[in-house]
């Protein structure tokens, strides 16, 4: 028996969405970091794999970091960096993803 699902609705995505997108409008993008871990924990708050919840608890703080430094290395390799650094955003994700 499969018991994996995800309880989240459509009304939360949005309210999840509009407001990441205020939290980024208001602040010229600089507080993208925070929108993203808000949408991260409530598609963690709402899956359940096998019967067990997930839990995201990645920080605001902490992507801020890496995308610091990210962004460091995109300048320092003349652009080259930035074909990584989705790549970068998915390990970081996965790193900070945990069964509840």
């Amino acid at each position: 028996m499969n018991n994996s699902y995800f309880d989240g609705g459509l009304l939360g995505l949005i309210g999840i969405q509009i407001l990441g997108f205020f939290i980024t409008v208001l602040t010229f993008g600089i507080c993208y970091p925070w929108a993203i871990v808000l949408y991260l924990k409530w598609m963690a708050d709402h899956t359940v794999i096998e019967g067990k919840r997930l839990r995201f608890d990645g920080t605001a703080m902490g992507l801020f970091g890496q995308w610091i430094k990210w962004f460091f290395l995109i300048i320092i390799t003349f652009g080259i960096y930035s074909f990584w650094v989705g790549i970068a955003l998915q390990k970081w994700k996965i790193r900070n993803t945990h069964f509840a």
